[in-house]
């Protein structure tokens, strides 16, 4: 079992640092906090460093890289800001991948080289009004007629929701009841009927657009459908690839934080010394140490054990359960360390505050993963319904 990083990936690392420090990353991670504006510009640069894709078939036009490579750039990336991070996330992790291990070979060659060269995006759209974790209840829905569906419904809260190209909805099938009934098709900008809802404003992660999609029978060609009805667990098994990249994006802020206190810790003074002299500060400041390479080893094992394949049910969910926790505690120590500065937004363990405690809620709550995890533990499962 080996623990280091390989040549490639220390690499990467010093790829992504050079970058950082010569497009002023911290800067830019400030700048798009208080202007709610995404920086749509690192798109291309991205692309053109190969960090869009990473993950993605060879012969599509991606770089076949192990999952775990994806991992690590999103976590270096999200050190700065995870909307810093945001592209190489949804182009690796998201439901591009979905769609490069589902899709047909017409859906592969007409998306994914679009998105290694940042022309295409594609936002996965699960939750609606009155759905989030029981995706079995999905209200929105597809009927056939002719050569396509006519699709009907609304999901909220969709990262990407207005910016995107194209969407990954996961939709029930001809009124089919229960989780027989869902499948995906995939829905482009601009088609008949498809509309968008306001952008939301939230907590943490300013300048990540999202917002509700609205359906009102928008004609989708057969050729769009990813998975048919009664295909709803291979549809959920990709998902754990996108919990590992939200677990990265956990390691990411946690890091930052921790880089940050230390920082303060060793300029700040108090009582004539660096207040990282004082044995409570560095009780504080191991305890964060601790929890992030704890995660760190869940959120990797999950990753490296995928391969170029898919992670473990138990391993992604482990994974990012902990490492949802282990953000907030983290961010909360590093304001705490910092005292009144923490809480002032010149300084950015506040936002990153802000930032980390959107992960527990995409992606499947804490709740809802240990559920999962409690019936993987006892060999049953606990159904919510009763």
């Amino acid at each position: 079992m080996d623990f280091s990083y390989s040549e490639e990936q220390q690499m990467l690392i010093k790829l992504i640092h050079d970058l950082g420090e010569r497009e002023k990353f911290k800067d830019l991670a400030r700048e798009i906090d208080k202007t709610c504006q995404f920086p749509f510009q690192l798109i291309k640069k991205f692309a053109e460093l190969g960090l869009l894709g990473m993950t993605l078939s060879i012969e599509h036009g991606g770089g076949g890289q192990p999952l775990l490579n994806a991992i690590i750039a999103i976590e270096e990336l999200a050190k700065y800001s995870p909307m810093i991070a945001a592209p190489v996330f949804e182009s690796n992790v998201g439901p591009i991948k979905a769609i490069d291990i589902l899709g047909s070979e017409e859906q592969k060659k007409k998306l994914i080289p679009g998105v290694c060269n940042g022309e295409y995006s594609v936002s996965v759209c699960m939750t609606e009004p009155e759905v989030g974790s029981d995706l079995t209840a999905l209200r929105t829905n597809a009927l056939e007629n002719g050569d396509s569906y006519v699709l009907n419904g609304r999901k909220a809260f969709i990262t990407g929701g207005g910016h995107a190209t194209h969407y990954l909805v996961y939709t029930r099938f001809d009124n089919i009841k229960g989780y027989r009934g869902i499948g995906s098709l995939i829905v482009e900008k601009g088609m008949e009927g498809f509309s968008f809802g306001k952008q939301e404003v939230y907590m943490g992660l300013h300048g990540m657009p999202s917002c509700d999609l609205f359906f009102d029978n928008v004609r989708v060609p057969k050729e769009n459908v990813v998975l048919k009805p009664g295909e709803f667990n291979r549809l959920m098994t990709t998902f754990h690839i996108e919990r590992c990249g939200n677990a990265g994006m956990c390691l990411g802020i946690a890091g930052g934080a921790l880089a940050e206190a230390k920082k303060y810790a060793m300029e700040r003074e108090a009582f004539g010394r660096p207040i990282c002299e004082f044995q409570a500060i560095q009780f504080m400041t191991v305890d964060m140490a601790m929890k992030l390479d704890a995660a760190r080893l869940l959120v990797y094992r999950a990753a490296t054990n995928a391969g170029g394949g898919l992670p473990s049910i138990y391993e992604a969910s482990l994974a990012k359960a902990y490492a949802n926790e282990m953000v907030v505690d983290v961010t909360n120590t590093a304001m705490q360390i910092f005292g009144g500065y923490g809480y002032s937004t010149e300084f950015p363990v506040e936002r990153m505050y802000r930032d980390a405690k959107a992960w527990g809620v995409a992606g499947g709550t804490i709740q809802m993963l240990k559920i999962g995890i409690a019936g993987m533990l006892y060999g049953r499962r606990f159904d919510q319904r009763k």
